[in-house]
């Protein structure tokens, strides 16, 4: 049998397969796609972003984590199935009598028969959750490296091909729709589970309560991740939402990268240790660090190469997204560590406190956009950045309240991490500022970033990137 630790260091190598793989793709689909389409056609989707992610959590119901908490049974994984399966349907038809109200809200016609298209992926990513809980409550962490790989390219060369044959808009929405039906097609082939045709509403009423607040806290947050959008939509033209989207997906890569490889692990870890409170505050501060070490190099990173990696890849027509996207990439570097936060607070059952956490934010979102909309989208951004960097404070307090975490052991984790990676990309900058040539700038920044952090890691013997090295070598031999 492995250990924690040998499951722990396989979860996270193959998730870094995975997410690095998933970023390389997507970096090559993002440039080909951003060279073919406008602006505007970004712009048209992303005012849905809210819908699109929205849905599926309200589909889902809170049930998948309720199962990954738990000793779930094959009539849990059936039942959750089944239910999820009858709101997803039900979301779907109330969205698509809503697709003419939310067209005329951000006067888009257009909208109307490209919603209707984009929220068929509810019903496909609903039926496909409980199989997403079966992998991930079992660490098939390989299996779902090889189906998220598998679906994202196939579904990037559906995008690319309707792009170059001027569909515009259509070409995002059917790339988006593929990727979801491909993962479900992947989650049917290695799952061993299948449902049967029968509905107990026993393990339903017995989750529900747990299943119910955590529903309503991934709604509050994904409302919190998706304001801004809606916001700039109902605001600012097509273009501008555009530019914003843009930004967005390229700062969302590198934050994902870091909580990609923490997601498939982080709670099933988490719930193990959760009776044991000293392993359980070693094993966080541990996670804190990890996501530090990657977090801030990956982000910040990317703010000092945004100029040349835009201009260079899609184009100087995305000019105007290059300081959205310096800005986005600041907050960016701090959005892992909230799923960590949120994590915890599910092992231990406790998600209705994190959806208060969560309220609390979004009104404090929405006096931000109260405050500064009458004084353009740049400073708005900056705003939610500050916002989010200084809402992780008031989620500590409840982390302290639950596992005794003191606020000077988190900073001990994470500040150092954050010092050496503003100093490794002020030398950096001023280092290459001399170079004129794009692809010179951007390849020597990135090259002497990569080797500076590597050589401070190495001169002063950080445990973490030692321990990365070593589970990497380890979980490899192992698989």
């Amino acid at each position: 049998m492995e250990t924690l630790k040998e499951k722990t260091a396989k979860g996270l190598a193959w998730g870094a397969i995975a997410n690095g793989g998933m970023q390389v793709l997507n970096l090559a689909i993002g440039i080909v796609l951003g060279r073919l389409l406008l602006p505007s056609d970004y712009g048209i989707v992303g005012v849905l972003s809210i819908f699109i992610v929205l849905a599926p959590v309200l589909s889902g119901s809170g049930f998948s984590n309720a199962l990954i908490n738990s000793k779930p049974t094959a009539n849990d994984y059936n039942s959750v199935f089944w239910f999820n399966v009858t709101v997803s349907i039900v979301c779907y038809v109330v969205l698509f009598f809503c697709a003419p109200l939310i067209a005329r809200f951000f006067n888009q016609p257009v909208l109307v028969p490209l919603s209707r298209l984009l929220f068929l992926g509810f019903v496909i990513s609903a039926s496909g959750m409980a199989y997403s809980a079966y992998l991930v409550k079992n660490m098939m962490n390989r299996e779902m490296a090889i189906i998220s790989l598998t679906a994202l390219t196939v579904s990037g060369c559906v995008g690319i091909v309707l792009a170059k044959l001027e569909q515009g808009a259509w070409s995002l929405a059917w790339q988006q729709l593929t990727y979801i039906a491909m993962i479900m097609a992947g989650r049917l082939w290695y799952v061993p589970w299948h449902p049967v045709l029968r509905f107990d509403a026993a393990p339903i009423r017995r989750m529900f309560r747990f299943s119910f607040n955590l529903l309503l806290t991934s709604v509050a947050s994904t409302i919190s991740q998706q304001l801004l959008t809606v916001v700039f939509g109902r605001l600012f033209a097509a273009n501008a939402v555009g530019n914003y989207t843009q930004a967005n997906k390229w700062s969302n890569m590198g934050s994902q990268f870091v909580s990609g490889n923490l997601q498939q692990i982080v709670q099933p870890v988490l719930v193990s240790v959760r009776d044991e409170q000293s392993r359980e505050q070693q094993v966080f501060r541990k996670m804190l660090r990890f996501t530090s070490f990657l977090s801030f190099p990956c982000l910040f990173g990317l703010a000092i190469v945004s100029r040349e990696f835009i201009l260079v890849s899609i184009g100087e027509k995305w000019t105007d997204s290059i300081p959205l996207l310096q800005i986005i990439c600041v907050g960016a570097a701090f959005l892992p560590f909230y799923a960590l936060y949120q994590n915890l607070a599910i092992s231990h059952g406790k998600s209705n406190v994190y959806l208060w956490l969560t309220i609390g934010q979004i009104a404090c979102q929405l006096a931000v956009v109260f405050l500064f909309h009458r004084y353009g989208l740049h400073v708005m951004v900056m705003a939610f950045t500050a916002l989010s960097i200084l809402w992780l404070g008031v989620c500590h307090g409840f982390t302290h309240r639950l596992i005794g975490l003191r606020l000077i052991d988190v900073l001990k984790d994470v500040v150092p991490f954050l010092l050496i990676t503003l100093m490794v990309m002020a030398v950096t900058y001023m280092a290459t500022s001399f170079l004129q040539s794009l692809w010179a700038l951007l390849l020597s920044r990135i090259l002497v970033a990569a080797v500076l952090y590597y050589v401070v890691m190495q001169v002063l013997h950080v445990t973490i990137f030692r321990e990365c090295m070593q589970f990497v070598k380890k979980a490899l031999h192992l698989g």
